[in-house]
């Protein structure tokens, strides 16, 4: 080995002769020889084990990416040639095509590593390919001079590394934030287009003309509020979870605040939010108020149908008898019969004037209540009044008829009289007549018996009026049995329904006090927990971390009571099937439920990121718990609403009591650092990021400007070669694609500006 160095290095060897070879003392003397001539290789005195220890590590950590490289001593690992070229390789990529080199060939690999040293890194070849090669465990000591020259070589890389680390660092930092940024900006967009088309659908309350078409509407509203929304609830407060994260990361590592896209704030998705849940509120009270109407529609619609099915059944056939002419061969008493029977008539007709204004005024209500049927409804109520109009014009003519008549038939009845009392000798015949008719008789030829039979068929003719009579005493007794056998089967019919109606009412009673019995248990427990996890959030007992294991047990716990409120909402389904609208035994709605869950599920997850990002703060800028504890308890005095913020005012008077005096300016500047979505209002967390501001730790654009100019071999710009060797290939990418070119008067054709890179990365996102 010192031979090949001397001749190497054209060095004079005097001092040859005088060693013995392979003892340690002797090629100790060669090192420090060789050392003394400017070639600088690891000591391997008393020093040894440490530098031995130190070279390892450094191997193993430069030859770390290469899957086929294990370097764990100085002899074996060594034998493949594997490991030199890695060396090589990690710090000059263009001097050697790693990827064509096998595993299996190790002269080969041996033989470009000991080349490549010798020709571009000025390392002599102090090894031989050979000798390793076939020796079973190469010389520990020897393997370990020749790697302390690469070591040499490529220590002034060390600096460039370090700059590299850094840079690394920060763009690590920049793209996570970036990356937090891209989620926010997708997720807002998500939610504002879904919330963008649930809005026209919850607006749009055309009414259907059936029940059932509006309960289909309900049931599709039960599916948005169980199965579409809460994952909307979740995204929501996920997004201002990540947006409050993503703020803190920012002002930890010295960025200034998110501003996100024109329209996606905070501030504009909650207000989004308020139209939904406005939107939301007025559907389903539309949608109630329908069935409501829809049910009342149903029940007059009934109603009408019913009573006009009445009032048709009485006017059927009423038209032909009051157009009879019956009266002109009637007699005077069957006249005053006639008259008596249409003066029942007109009574009965005058009583049902009622049932046709009943009529009308359920299709004016039909009408006015938007019935879809109104036309064939308003059809057939026209149909009964023109029919109304005209059994009135029928009945005035028939009255007047037959009282014509009667007037007539009485002259006539008079004249009669008359005659009868001038002709009293006649009566007397016809006393004998019948006298004559009543006797027996007997008879001796044709002609007696044929005059008998005459006067008797005579008689006879006078038959039909005594069944007349009788007929129309059967009539009676005809709508007499009619109107018994009605109420044999209204009457049952009547109680049936009553009695099913009483059953329905009392299971919607039983619905009522089901619902009510539970509503009155959630609903003071969910406001029982948010206002328990608002003291957890104010309070300070113990630390942080304690208080972050507490908030996610009863996170826990909230959760698990999840399957009530499915059973509530199975009860409430229910009722709304059953056309309950109201309950008076309890004060709670199934909507007053679904709010209070939803806001209790944000605001646990809310606190618990708040904590989550006081622990980011703390940890980033050294705070230690009992300032923490005093920062609490500052925010807790001037928290004066005990609502977890301060308001402007109440923040200036907290400043004031620190000791600050400002002006508005001033204090403007201040609000905007902790409040950039101007909201008026101040969290715990944009406090505590105030009072620590000045002690942040935090890496600076200069800094990052410095070490660029490091790896650029300080020139005022960097060539996309030098970014691709000194960096990770996605962070290499990352800064080509975003720096501009470099256009001072020292540029050169490809050359980029980190400088004004290095400043963006602590200026405003593009995002």
């Amino acid at each position: 080995i010192f031979d090949k160095l001397c001749v190497r290095e054209r060095l004079a060897k005097p001092e040859r002769g005088k060693m013995r070879v392979h003892k340690i003392s002797n090629v100790n003397k060669a090192l420090n020889f060789i050392a003394s001539k400017g070639v600088k290789l690891v000591s391997i005195g008393a020093e040894e084990t440490s530098a031995k220890e130190g070279l390892l590590l450094w191997c193993q950590r430069k030859t770390a990416p290469y899957k086929n490289v294990n370097i764990q001593n100085f002899h074996i690992s060594w034998k493949d040639g594997l490991g030199f070229c890695a060396l090589i390789h990690r710090h000059r990529p263009e001097l050697i095509d790693y990827g064509k080199l096998r595993k299996d060939d190790p002269m080969t690999n041996l033989n470009t590593a000991f080349d490549v040293a010798e020709k571009y890194l000025d390392i002599p070849k102090m090894l031989d390919a050979e000798d390793i090669v076939s020796t079973l465990r190469p010389d520990e000591k020897a393997i370990m001079t020749y790697v302390s020259c690469y070591y040499h070589a490529f220590s002034g890389k060390q600096k460039a590394e370090t700059a590299a680390n850094r840079i690394c660092k920060v763009l690590a930092v920049n793209q996570e934030n970036e990356q937090l940024m891209e989620d926010y900006e997708k997720l807002a967009s998500d939610l504002l287009e879904w919330i963008r088309r649930t809005i026209p659908w919850l607006e749009n309350r055309v009414p259907e003309n059936t029940m059932q078409a509006m309960q289909q509407k309900l049931e599709d509203f039960r599916d948005y509020r169980r199965l579409h929304k809460p994952p909307k609830v979740q995204e929501k407060c996920q997004l201002e979870i990540n947006f409050n994260t993503l703020q803190t990361k920012l002002r930890l590592s010295n960025r200034p605040a998110f501003m996100p896209s024109e329209g996606k704030m905070v501030s504009d998705i909650s207000n989004a939010w308020g139209s939904l849940e406005g939107a939301e509120k007025g559907y389903e009270e539309w949608l109630l108020n329908e069935i409501r109407r829809l049910e009342r529609l149903d029940h007059l619609a009934e109603k009408f149908r019913q009573k006009a099915a009445i009032h048709e059944a009485w006017t059927n056939g009423k038209e032909e008898m009051l157009q009879r002419k019956d009266y002109e061969t009637a007699s005077l008493s069957d006249i005053k019969a006639l008259l008596k029977k249409h003066e029942a008539f007109e009574s009965d007709l005058a009583a049902h004037q009622d049932r046709v204004e009943q009529i009308a005024a359920i299709a004016q209500e039909l009408n006015e209540l938007e019935y879809y049927d109104s036309p064939s409804v308003n059809a057939r109520c026209q149909q009964i009044c023109d029919q109304w109009d005209s059994l009135g014009v029928l009945t005035q003519k028939r009255s007047e008829a037959l009282q014509r008549t009667e007037k007539l038939l009485e002259t006539i009845d008079q004249l009669y009289l008359e005659f009868a009392k001038r002709a009293a000798p006649f009566n007397n015949w016809m006393e004998g007549a019948m006298e004559d008719l009543q006797d027996t008789f007997i008879v001796h030829t044709i002609e007696e018996i044929q005059g008998l039979s005459t006067a008797h068929e005579q008689f006879k003719a006078t038959l039909p009026e005594a069944d007349k009579e009788r007929q129309a005493i059967l009539g009676i007794h005809n709508e007499i049995a009619k109107i018994v056998k009605w109420e044999q089967q209204l009457v049952p019919q009547r109680d049936q329904a009553l009695i099913e109606e009483h059953a329905r009412q009392q299971n919607n009673e039983r619905l009522r006090r089901q619902f009510a019995n539970q509503a009155n248990v959630i609903g003071p427990w969910i406001q029982t927990k948010m206002e328990e996890i608002g003291r957890i959030s104010i309070e300070m007992h113990g630390t942080l971390e304690d208080q972050l294991t507490h908030l996610r047990q009863y996170e826990k716990s909230i959760v698990n009571y999840k399957p009530k409120i499915d059973q509530l909402e199975g009860d409430h389904q229910l009722i709304q099937e059953a056309l309950i609208f109201d309950n008076k035994h309890t004060n709670y709605t199934m909507e007053h439920i679904r709010v209070g869950w939803e806001q209790l599920l944000t605001t646990i997850a809310r606190t618990i990121n708040e904590i989550e990002n006081q622990i980011l703060t703390r940890d980033a800028k050294g705070i230690s718990q009992e300032q923490m504890n005093e920062f609490r308890a500052s925010f807790n005095h001037f928290d004066r609403k005990r609502t977890g913020m301060m308001d402007a005012e109440d923040f200036r008077a907290c400043l004031i009591s620190m000791g600050y005096n400002m002006g508005e300016a001033e204090f403007a500047r201040i609000m905007s650092i902790v409040d950039p979505n101007r909201l008026g209002l101040i969290t715990f967390q944009a406090f505590i990021d105030f009072m620590s501001r000045e002690t942040a730790d935090t890496d600076t654009a200069d800094q990052v400007m410095a070490s660029f100019k490091v790896l650029a071999g300080d020139k005022n710009y960097i060539l996309v070669d030098e970014l691709r060797r000194e960096l990770p290939p996605d962070q290499a990418e990352y800064c080509i694609a975003r720096m501009t070119p470099y256009t001072g008067p020292d540029a050169v054709p490809g050359a980029l500006d980190y400088m004004s890179f290095s400043t963006a990365l602590y200026g405003e996102s593009d995002l």
